[in-house]
């Protein structure tokens, strides 16, 4: 009995190169792209471990909960970490960035997250990477979340590690992710003793023994489902253009801004500034003595298909997420949310107004 995904001819290299130079081509990049057979904490822990060690001194911008986990995964290393946090309903300037290099000039290692899905916001990378640039320090982006909802453009901004995955804004598999890595980056990470070796976790060894080698000889089976799932999700971006698809999560997330601030209830945006909100997804603020995973809940009663969830940890109680990314990244999606959010509010005694969030939707996208 023959099955169509199990019983396929294996992946060759040179297919396993054309899907890594599609990738490159949509990250607008010269850069070498290495897709690591693993969801993106792979690669974002890979690089830190590769590249940072006790010589290094970072900053660790924590705009939301990965960029907190970066910084322990720097500490681990033995470099010395400099947090610098901002409120998780805003976004860090380059003006902090530049505050925190002259007030520690020995930084040499920048790590910042593009977007927060978890928590709602987007940091001004091009303006960033200009500061970090012109200091000379490694610059490494985690852009899991931004790819495909806003431009990333490692080579433009200074980037030497971006990291991408396929699961948010894409529309794609969650098993294989990418990073693009500068000429810089390599020699930092060959010149750092305590950099991965013959391990998951190496950087190294896709360098040395599939790019140095010319792509002719993979490291190890791939994943290879899940590779044609990125190959099949990279086809469909490239079919309909990746502005369309940015043009698509940007149009979702203002209405989504919209329609909430028109629905009441005492339901508002997380992120203040509609600039400095993540167009992957939305965050929604739930109103004074309403917990908001209660609320998430019982709105996902009327419809368990919704894209909605609660904060995680402490934000459990004050956060709601609306997550327009990929297939749901759309205005119908939107009126779903909102309306079986209101339904929730409705039925705590909360008045909403279904008919004007409708409308704010609607006129949206005009």
């Amino acid at each position: 009995m023959t099955h169509a995904f199990l019983d396929l001819p294996p992946l060759s290299a040179a297919h396993f190169a054309s899907i890594e130079d599609r990738v490159g081509r949509l990250l607008g990049t010269g850069q070498d792209v290495v897709i690591m057979q693993g969801e993106a904490l792979l690669p974002l822990e890979g690089a830190i471990r590769s590249a940072a060690g006790p010589g290094t001194v970072a900053l660790n911008v924590i705009t939301g909960p990965y960029g907190q986990t970066f910084g322990n995964w720097l500490r681990d290393c033995g470099a010395t970490v400099i947090d610098l946090a901002v409120p998780f309903h805003t976004a860090v300037t380059a003006e902090q960035i530049r505050e925190a290099f002259a007030e520690h000039p020995g930084i040499d290692f920048v790590s910042l997250v593009h977007a927060e899905a978890a928590t709602g916001n987007t940091n001004p990378v091009a303006e960033i990477g200009e500061v970090v640039r012109s200091h000379g320090a490694l610059f490494y982006l985690d852009a899991v979340a931004s790819i495909g909802a806003e431009p990333v453009l490692p080579d433009a901004w200074g980037v030497d590690l971006c990291v991408i995955g396929a699961q948010k804004a894409m529309g794609g598999p969650a098993g294989v992710s990418a990073v693009s890595v500068s000429e810089r980056a390599w020699a930092r990470m060959a010149a750092n003793p305590g950099a991965p070796r013959r391990s998951y976790l190496s950087l190294l060894d896709w360098k040395e023994r599939w790019v140095d080698g010319g792509r002719k000889a993979l490291l190890h089976a791939p994943a290879q489902l899940e590779m044609l799932a990125l190959e099949a999700c990279v086809e469909r971006i490239e079919a309909v253009g990746l502005d369309a698809v940015m043009a698509r999560h940007a149009s979702a997330a203002a209405a989504t801004r919209a329609g909430a601030v028109a629905l009441g209830g005492g339901l508002e945006p997380y992120v203040y500034e509609a600039s400095e909100a993540a167009p992957v997804a939305t965050t929604l603020r739930a109103p004074a003595g309403v917990v908001a995973s209660e609320l998430v809940a019982r709105a996902l009663e009327s419809d368990p298909s919704l894209p909605l969830a609660a904060g995680g940890g402490a934000l459990a109680k004050e956060m709601i997420r609306v997550n327009h990314y990929g297939v749901d990244a759309t205005a119908e999606v939107v009126q779903r949310c909102l309306a079986a959010l209101g339904a929730a509010l409705a039925e705590k005694g909360l008045t909403v107004d279904l008919e004007a969030a409708r409308q704010a939707v609607e006129n949206s996208r005009r």
